[in-house]
């Protein structure tokens, strides 16, 4: 009597596709070659196997990895011979350990160079930023480990409260792919980590990327850090931070510039500048849309100032002084801490005190006096007018002094910046493994953060490659519309993937059930690997 039993396949053929075209479990391999003759699993594919769990949007934790791929046809997704009760927490254990030991960065840039080198990526610019994951327990530190400090430091996710570690991304500007990572301790700030990195790591990069432009936001730009980037060639663009006294003057004295006007909105003046002894072009750019949204933000925050200040000065006004002096110096005090207010008609007013209850005598002399602060509170226009013109501006600044880097393609290439926030916010997604992570030591917490890296790798090579096929074949995926498109979401093409099953007859013949026109649509364009797991 014939048995049927199915497993849910969904996009994790997409998944396991791009996993074997990257050739990530080979990598692995080769970089850690110290394996057991006798493993039932290598370490590579224990890696694919964190990835398939990591992009399969369940969260589910080391130990229930086993339970996750008893429902998944793990020969077809990893390996010949792979069963699920290999993949456990035991042996997931020994391969972060392992990971860790070889070095994560390491091993990671290896990947990521043949990643891009597969994909034929130009990597014309290469974007720095990093973010604060928290992590879950107790951690003692061995102060001889070189292991990540898991401690509390600035949240960006807003919980001080917790322990954190912080993860420095290095992405290219086309795919969003990242070519490094680094995990550094919860309590390092943006300008140290990233002065590390420029120090020790960039001409490594620079080798194996040969990108053109160094990308980051204003923690980037300090004097040594620019120095750094400068002494090793390197061409960087950045944001200038506007605390700088000459970003402040420049921005004071727009009017005298000349402006010229962009696309979207934008314009821009180019300024010269040798801030940290670099040469250097500065391109001051005004933003017609942030300076409306600025706008609107900036007369929210006036009129709560406002309303702060009237509450303030009206327990000032009703305090009492033992002498003129002492009323004057308070008043002094609060003009200087509310310097978005001014006061018109103040008067310090003197009041007789008797000590004696009652109605005083004619003529009768104070025994002493008190003084009161008095006048009428307003905000000056100016003061508005002058926050207002800071506002929608940013300063730019780059080494690279050839007349031939045009405004457009400046502010262009800055603005990819936002493919590494935006791997930030997948990789932070509720959806994607844990928001918090908790192993039982840093050195593990460490190699999955490069796996977590993996996974981003991994679904950013894959809506590349997506949308690359169907533009170069001239084919069309429904959005969520249910219109034709060919920029898909990865996100978006997997929940198309959803409801796929591997139909196992009497534990020999399989069928792929549920494959509808629009999931062959992608799995026609992706290739023969991407065919044969979903045949």
């Amino acid at each position: 009597m014939a048995s049927y039993s199915t497993k849910g396949l969904d996009h994790l053929g997409l998944v396991a596709g791009m996993n074997k075209e990257l050739g990530i479990a080979k990598l692995i391999d080769k970089a850690l070659p110290e394996q057991s003759d006798d493993k039932l699993i290598s370490y590579g594919q224990l890696v694919e196997a964190m990835i398939l769990n990591g992009l399969g949007f369940v969260g589910r934790t080391l130990h229930m990895y086993p339970q996750y791929f008893k429902e998944r046809p793990v020969e077809r997704l990893i390996g010949k011979g792979v069963k699920a009760e290999y993949i456990n927490d035991d042996a997931l254990g020994r391969c972060l350990d392992k990971l860790y030991e070889t070095g994560v960065s390491g091993i990671y840039q290896t990947l990521s160079a043949s990643v891009v080198k597969h994909l034929e990526l130009p990597c014309e610019g290469i974007n720095l930023d990093s973010t604060s994951i928290h992590v879950d327990g107790n951690y003692e530190h061995d102060d001889d480990s070189k292991a990540v400090k898991l401690v509390r430091g600035y949240s960006r996710d807003h919980r001080p409260e917790l322990n954190q570690v912080i993860l420095n991304l290095i992405t290219e500007n086309k795919a969003g792919i990242p070519v490094y990572m680094q995990a550094a301790s919860g309590n390092i700030n943006d300008n140290e980590g990233f002065k590390n990195i420029v120090k020790h790591h960039i001409s490594s990069l620079k080798a194996a990327q040969d990108s053109q432009y160094f990308i980051a936001d204003a923690a980037l730009y300090t004097a040594q850090t620019i120095q750094s980037l400068d002494e090793q060639k390197q061409f960087f663009i950045s944001r200038a931070p506007q605390k700088l006294k000459q970003v402040k003057a420049a921005i004071a004295n727009q009017h005298a510039l000349t402006f010229e006007p962009l696309d979207k909105g934008y314009s821009g003046a180019w300024l010269t500048s040798e801030y940290g002894e670099v040469k250097q072009r500065w391109l001051l750019i005004c933003s017609e849309q942030a300076k409306k949204r600025e706008q609107h933000t900036l007369d929210k925050r006036m009129e709560k100032e406002s309303n702060a200040a009237i509450k303030s000065f009206k327990k000032l006004s009703r305090q009492r002084f033992s002498c003129s002096l002492d009323a004057d110096k308070e008043l002094k005090i609060w003009l200087k801490s509310h310097s978005e207010a001014a006061i018109s008609d103040s008067e310090i007013l003197k009041h007789a005190v008797f000590k004696q209850s009652g109605r005083p005598k004619l003529n009768q002399q104070p025994d002493s006096y008190e003084y009161q602060i008095t006048g009428q509170l307003y905000c000056p226009l100016k003061n508005r007018e002058q926050r207002l013109q800071e506002k929608g501006m940013f300063m730019l600044a780059t080494n690279d002094l050839n007349k031939n880097l045009l405004m457009e393609k400046m502010l262009s290439l800055y603005k990819s910046q936002q493919s590494v926030e935006k791997g930030f916010r997948f990789l932070k997604s509720p959806d994607f493994l844990t928001s918090s992570l908790y192993l039982k030591k840093p050195e593990r917490i460490e190699a999955l953060l490069m796996v977590m890296t993996c996974c981003l790798m991994v679904y950013a090579a894959l809506e590349h490659k997506i949308r690359r096929e169907l533009k170069a074949q001239s084919v069309y995926f429904p959005n969520l519309k249910y219109k034709p498109c060919q920029n898909p979401t990865a996100r978006w093409v997997f929940f198309c993937f959803q409801g796929i099953d591997v139909l196992t007859i009497s534990g020999e013949q399989q069928l792929v059930l549920n494959v509808e026109e629009r999931n062959s649509i992608i799995i026609n364009c992706m290739g023969s690997i991407y065919q044969k797991i979903y045949s």
